[in-house]
C-alpha cells in the first residue's frame, strides 16, 4: 500500500469510528431518553449512587466527555452540588471502559456485516423503538469497520519512515506520549478512538504494552478538554465541575506513573488489544476506588481553587439551611419565611416586565431570566425541604406545608410567565421593530398596574392569612377579567377603524393583555383555597 493510502486508510478509519460513535451515541440517547432525565433526577441520594448513575449514563450516551459537558451545564444551572458531580464523573469515567472492552473483542472484522444486517431493517421497519435499536446497531457497526480500517492502515504504516520516527519518539519519550495522545484526544473529543487506535498499533507489534499504557493515560487526559471547552461562558459552577474532572485524571497518572511497571504485569494476559482494553478498564476502576472517599475533601479543595468572582457569588436558599430542626412548626416558619423571599423576587419580576416592553434592554433580558432561575431553585429547594419534614408533623401542619408548597409552585409558575412568555414577546416586538399606539401602551400601564397591585395583595394574604384580603384579591381577578376584555375591544376598534400604529402591533398587543390576565389567575389560586370552607363576603362561584 502506498504511504499516501495507508493515511488515508487510517484517517478514514478514524473518521467512520468517530461517526459510529456519534451516531450510536445520538440514537441510544433518543432511544432511553426518559431513563436519562430519571437517573439524572435520582442524583439528590447518596455519592455511592452517584458513581452508578454516573456509569449508567456513560453506558447510554457513549461518550464520557458529554456526560461531563452535560454535568458542567447541570452544575452551572445550580441543579447539583460539586460533590454529588464529582461522584458521577467517578462514575463515568468507569462506565466508558465498556466502548473500549467491546471493541477488544475481536469483532472489528463483522463491522460491515452488522452495519447492512442493521440498515436492511431500519429501511424495512416502521416501529421507532425498532428503528432506534437498528440506527444504535448501525453506529456500532460503523465503528467495528472504523475499527478494522484503523487496523489495516497502521499495518500499512509500519512501513513509513515518518511514522515509524515518530511512533518511536513517543516510545523513547513517555512524557511526550502522554502530551501527544492527550492532544490528539482533546482534538477527536474521543478517548475510545485513542484507545482503539493503540490496540490496532499493539495487535500490529509496533508498540509494546508499556508503550500502550502510555497511551491510556493520555487519552484519561485529554477526554477533558470536552467538559474544559464546555465551561467556557459558563459562571463558576460549571468551570469547577470542569475542572474537578481535569485534576482527577491528572492525579490519577500521576497516581499511576510509579507502578507502571507492575501495573502492566498485573493485566498482561497474552491478548495485545484485550491487554490495552484492560489496562484502560483496570486505570479507570483503581482511580475511582482510590478517589471516591474523597470527593468531599476534592469538592472543598475546586471550590477554594475556583471561587465565584465578585458578580458570581452563587444564589442559594437562605433560610432552609439549619440542620435538623426540632420540629414540623420550626420547619414550617423557615419554608413560609423562604418562600415570602421567593415572592419577593417574582414580584420584582412582575413589575420589571412592562419595562422590558417598552424599551429593549439585553442587560435586563438577563437579570430576569437570573431571577427566574433563582425563583426555580427556591421552588425546588422548598417542595424538597416540606415533603423531608411532613411526616414529623400533625395534619393541621400537614395541611400548612401543603399551602406553602401549593403558593411556591403557584410563584414558579407566574415567574415562568414572564420568563417564557412576556420576554419572548418583548423580543418579538424589539426584533420587528414594533411600538405600541399611544392608547395601546396606556392600556398596557393601565392593566400592569392592575397586575402588580394583585400580586401585592396575594403575598400579603398568604403572609396575614387575611379571608377578606382573599376576598378581595377574587373580586380585583374579575375586574381584571372585565378590564382585559375592555382593552381588547378598544384594541379591536382602532383595527376597525384601519389605524396602521394598531394593526401591525396588533397579536403582540393582545397576547401581553392574556399574559398579565394569567399571572393574576395563577397568583389568585390560594385566595380560594383560604375561602373554600367559609365564604362570609360570597365572593366563591355558586354551584
Amino acid at each position: 500500500m502506498l504511504d499516501h493510502s495507508s493515511f488515508l486508510m487510517t484517517l478514514g478509519g478514524i473518521s467512520i469510528f468517530m461517526l459510529g460513535l456519534n451516531f450510536a451515541s445520538e440514537n441510544l440517547q433518543k432511544l432511553t431518553a426518559n431513563r436519562t432525565r430519571d437517573l439524572m433526577a435520582s442524583l439528590s441520594r447518596r455519592p455511592f449512587f452517584g458513581v452508578l448513575v454516573g456509569m449508567l449514563l456513560t453506558l447510554i450516551i457513549q461518550s464520557s466527555g458529554a456526560v461531563t459537558s452535560m454535568l458542567v451545564g447541570l452544575g452551572s444551572a445550580g441543579v447539583f452540588s460539586l460533590q454529588q458531580v464529582m461522584a458521577v464523573i467517578l462514575g463515568s469515567t468507569v462506565g466508558t471502559t465498556f466502548t473500549v472492552q467491546l471493541l477488544s473483542l475481536n469483532v472489528a472484522q463483522y463491522g460491515l456485516v452488522i452495519f447492512t444486517f442493521s440498515f436492511s431493517v431500519y429501511f424495512l421497519t416502521k416501529n421507532r423503538t425498532l428503528k432506534l435499536v437498528m440506527a444504535a446497531a448501525m453506529g456500532f457497526g460503523l465503528i467495528f469497520l472504523g475499527l478494522e480500517m484503523i487496523g489495516l492502515g497502521t499495518e500499512a504504516l509500519r512501513k513509513v519512515q515518518t511514522f515509524t520516527s515518530f511512533l518511536q519518539q513517543l516510545k523513547e519519550n513517555p512524557l511526550l506520549a502522554i502530551l501527544a495522545t492527550a492532544t490528539f484526544t482533546g482534538i477527536v473529543h474521543s478517548s475510545a478512538v485513542t484507545i482503539g487506535f493503540a490496540m490496532s498499533l499493539a495487535a500490529s507489534g509496533q508498540i509494546t504494552l508499556v508503550d500502550a499504557v502510555y497511551w491510556v493515560y493520555g487519552a484519561n487526559i485529554g477526554t477533558t478538554a470536552t467538559a474544559l471547552l464546555a465551561s467556557f461562558g459558563g459562571n463558576y459552577v460549571g468551570r469547577q465541575v470542569a475542572w474537578a474532572h481535569c485534576f482527577y485524571k491528572i492525579l490519577s497518572v500521576l497516581f499511576f506513573i510509579p507502578f507502571t511497571e507492575q501495573f502492566v504485569e498485573f493485566v498482561s494476559l497474552g491478548s495485545p488489544q484485550r491487554d490495552v482494553a484492560n489496562l484502560h478498564t483496570a486505570f479507570n476502576i483503581g482511580a475511582a476506588a482510590v478517589f471516591y472517599p474523597f470527593t468531599k475533601y476534592g469538592a472543598r479543595l475546586i471550590e477554594r481553587l475556583f471561587p465565584p468572582g465578585p458578580a458570581e457569588k452563587q444564589f442559594t436558599v437562605k433560610f432552609l439551611e439549619r440542620g435538623s430542626y426540632q420540629s414540623a412548626s420550626v420547619a414550617l416558619a423557615h419554608a413560609e419565611r423562604e418562600v415570602l423571599r421567593m415572592a419577593d423576587i417574582v414580584l420584582s419580576m412582575v413589575k420589571d416586565s412592562c419595562t422590558i416592553l417598552k424599551d429593549e434592554s439585553l442587560d435586563l433580558e438577563h437579570d430576569i431570566r437570573l431571577r427566574d432561575d433563582r425563583v426555580d431553585l427556591l421552588n425546588r429547594e422548598i417542595n424538597l425541604f416540606l415533603v423531608r419534614h411532613m411526616e414529623d408533623g400533625n395534619l393541621v401542619s400537614q395541611q400548612r406545608m401543603m399551602r406553602v408548597i401549593d403558593f411556591s409552585t403557584d410563584l414558579e409558575s407566574a415567574a415562568d410567565v414572564v420568563d417564557n412568555n412576556i420576554l419572548d414577546l418583548a423580543r418579538k416586538k424589539h426584533t420587528l421593530k414594533l411600538e405600541f399606539s399611544k392608547d395601546g401602551w396606556t392600556e398596557i400601564q393601565e392593566i400592569h398596574r392592575a397586575v402588580v397591585d394583585v400580586v401585592e395583595m396575594s403575598v400579603s394574604c398568604f403572609q396575614v392569612e387575611d379571608k377578606e384580603l382573599a376576598a378581595k384579591i377574587i373580586e380585583c381577578k374579575r375586574e381584571i377579567r372585565q378590564l382585559e376584555r375592555r382593552l381588547r375591544e378598544a384594541h379591536i376598534e382602532r383595527l376597525v377603524k384601519d389605524r396602521k400604529d394598531s394593526i401591525s402591533i396588533s397579536s403582540i398587543h393582545l397576547d401581553f393583555l392574556a399574559e398579565f390576565r394569567r399571572i393574576v389567575s395563577i397568583v389568585s389560586n390560594h385566595a380560594y383555597e383560604l375561602l373554600k370552607d367559609t365564604d362570609p363576603y360570597h365572593v366563591l362561584p355558586r354551584r
